[in-house]
């Protein structure tokens, strides 16, 4: 079976966005440039001189791109990315020569040189259209990267609208031109003006230029009839733009942009423009993309509960991504895990320590999820695997979160500073890192990223202690040892000892398997937790489950059912409590129409360990549709109540619950 790609993970009716998507890639072997490995480090381009016409009614693009790139001395062939429903009109070289091209099994664009290349850059000219209305095939299967049509047209980077290599990696610049029926607006990165002018049918139309000179990741486009932007009252070079649906939350997503800005500014340095642009996406695509100024957010998660911290990972890209990318997808956890922990690091800042810290046992399920290739080899998965988005995404953020707990706050800060100023507007590599993180703190690291980076696994603590009285009053000395099972573990961890007076916190450097600790108190210990606020990535039963658990999603999002069930089944037998896992269970067999088994999970959840919280209002929602479906309306009508009477409006909760209470849920004929 052919598994469909999903960036939703699903709670009950609603939707919760992630913080990015996750894919299955169709083709080969799609890797780091969508291209076989054959040739990759065969290729690099340079910049981009792009015409572009959209017509939105007919749902079509013209486009005429100049590529410069260069290949290695005596190449036979070179290959470009494209999007499969664009058809070449003709290829020419720097001479005006016709090159031939055709369609590899992978969808890509193989092209034979005229001559044989040499070490200079060569400047070819593709001229090529087609109708994309996103109901095709692209470069990934399951997912929208590109759609022409009204009231938003988007052409996303990875949906290789134009002849593309080097995916997050190969660096360009881009001048671009684009002409649009009068009315729409266009959005893309280095906005350098607008000006009327008659199209192609001799109708009135707009052209919208761009230059993006840097070396970087432009190349998305948004056009829309969008209204007039919101403008952020702090911040005037932070705009919003959205459709009329949505024109009433523009101010607040403004607001929020800034003020996410504002923190980035002040946490790593300028960014690489003084402009900011958030636009809307439809709902039927990513819940976000980057582009240098480019923040676009899908329409329904502008200002919902999610939103903010969307918008804020996705802003965080203006460093981790687009000042600095990494040199291959071995090291995308340096931009996509501090992206991710920059998004974490702003809701410290809005919310607190606890904030925080709830958000990292979030991540932790997912950084242990697929713990079985090193960070340091994740581009062997493929840029759109789930497995190399949760790799570099959730465990790439818990590396920086347990940096900042190896160097210290102040320290981790100019690492971060230091990194970004070292390899502005390039890419950089694990290794690279490492050097500009013990060059800053001063300290041996290589203990620290042999574990996280090249090594796989994470600790499983235990502690052992006695504890002994002190003569003449001087308290207790506690002489304990800590076990874990990596025998290369070297890292500081935190000791809480909580005695009959006050509690003291101790750092204990563990090295190896065993290590011995020495603790004097004055009053006697009455609880030693290692660990207490979350630093390490450790292995613990819990963690467990929300691993089995988010593997599960994940599998379910494919279509993989079966899979999902597994991985259920898996995390209630470690905790035949988990409201959670029982929830998936139950959810998972409503979708098979399994409606008696779906039931028995569902309540299952509701005696279970209420964690988290929200599966008690989404159980008693989707208890009140099965009994809607199998036509006993006043059974459902009595969940629904329940439902409304736990207050919880996580995702939609309540204003679902209200709505099936005035017309009974009808299982959509698609299902």
């Amino acid at each position: 079976m052919r598994l469909k790609a999903n960036a939703k993970t699903i709670i009950g009716g609603a939707v919760l966005v992630c913080a990015c998507f996750s894919l299955v890639a169709r083709g080969q072997d799609i890797g780091s440039n969508f291209e076989p490995r054959s040739t990759r480090r065969a290729l690099s381009v340079q910049g981009y001189r792009i015409d572009l016409e959209l017509d939105p009614a007919a749902h079509t693009m013209t486009a005429t791109a100049v590529v410069t790139f260069t290949v290695p001395e005596g190449a036979d062939a070179v290959t470009f990315g494209l999007h499969p429903a664009l058809k070449i009109t003709s290829i020419t070289d720097d001479s005006g020569a016709v090159l031939t091209g055709e369609r590899t099994t992978d969808g890509n664009l193989r092209i034979v040189p005229a001559t044989a290349p040499g070490e200079k850059p060569l400047h070819w000219t593709f001229v090529y259209s087609g109708k994309i209305t996103g109901s095709e095939d692209g470069p990934v299967e399951g997912l929208k990267l590109a759609a022409i049509g009204d009231p938003i047209t988007y052409l996303l980077y990875p949906a290789r609208w134009f002849p593309t290599t080097g995916y997050l990696t190969d660096r360009f610049t881009m001048e671009l031109h684009v002409q649009v029926p009068q009315g729409e607006r266009v959005i893309a990165s280095g906005s350098t003006g607008v000006r009327q002018i008659p199209l192609q049918d001799g109708k009135p139309g707009t052209e919208y230029d761009f230059n993006w000179s840097k070396p970087g990741f432009p190349g998305t486009v948004v056009a829309g009839r969008f209204v007039d932007p919101a403008t952020a009252n702090s911040a005037a070079n932070v705009k919003a733009y959205a459709t009329v649906a949505h024109q009433g939350q523009a101010n607040g997503v403004a607001e929020i942009a800034a003020r996410e800005m504002d923190f980035f500014t002040t946490a790593f340095g300028q960014p690489e423009s003084g402009r900011m642009n958030v636009v809307e996406l439809p709902n039927d695509t990513l819940p976000a993309f980057w582009a240098p100024e480019m923040a676009v957010i899908m329409g329904a998660h502008l200002t919902d509960s999610a939103g903010a911290r969307l918008m804020a990972n996705t802003l965080a890209h203006q460093w981790w991504g687009s000042e600095v990318s990494p040199a291959s997808l071995n090291d995308a956890w340096i931009t996509n895990g501090m992206a991710r922990y920059a998004e974490l690091m702003y809701v410290e800042n809005e919310s607190g320590r606890t904030a925080l810290e709830r958000a990292v046992n979030d991540i932790a399920a997912g950084a242990i999820a697929y713990d079985t290739t090193p960070l340091s080899a994740a581009g062997r998965l493929g840029a759109f695997a789930p497995q190399f988005q949760s790799m570099t995404l959730e465990k790439g953020a818990m590396v920086f979160h347990m940096l900042r707990w190896e160097v210290g706050d102040a320290v981790f800060r100019q690492i971060l500073r230091g990194a970004l100023s070292q390899y502005t507007d390039n890419s950089i590599r694990s290794g690279q890192l490492e050097k500009v993180a013990e060059q800053v703190s001063q300290k041996n690291l290589t203990p620290f990223f042999s574990q996280w980076i090249d090594g796989t696994g994470e600790p499983n603590f235990e502690d052992k202690y006695a504890v002994y009285r002190l003569g003449n009053g001087k308290g207790f000395r506690t002489i304990g040892q800590i076990h874990q099972d990596l025998d290369l573990f070297n890292m500081p961890v935190e000791l809480r000892i909580e005695t009959d007076g006050k509690t003291s916190n101790e750092r204990i450097d563990v090295v190896g398997t065993e290590t011995q600790y020495v603790v004097d108190t004055f009053g006697r210990p009455r609880h030693i937790e290692i660990d207490p606020d979350n630093w390490v990535l450790k292995n613990t039963p819990d963690l467990q489950v929300r691993a089995a658990i988010l593997r599960g999603q994940q599998l379910a999002a494919q279509g993989d059912l079966n899979g999902a069930l597994g991985e259920f089944q898996k995390a209630l037998q470690a905790n035949p409590q988990s409201s959670l896992a029982s929830y998936r269970i139950g959810a998972t067999l409503f979708t098979e129409k399994n409606y008696q088994g779906s039931a028995n999970a569902f309540r299952d959840a509701l005696r279970g360990d209420d964690e988290p919280s929200w599966t008690e209002v989404w159980s008693h929602i989707q208890l009140g549709k099965i009994f809607d479906v199998t036509g006993q309306r006043e059974r459902a009508v009595n969940e629904y109540r329940q439902a409304i009477q736990t207050n919880d409006n996580t995702q939609g909760a309540l204003n679902e619950a209200r709505l099936y209470l005035r017309k009974p849920y009808k299982r959509p004929d698609n299902e």
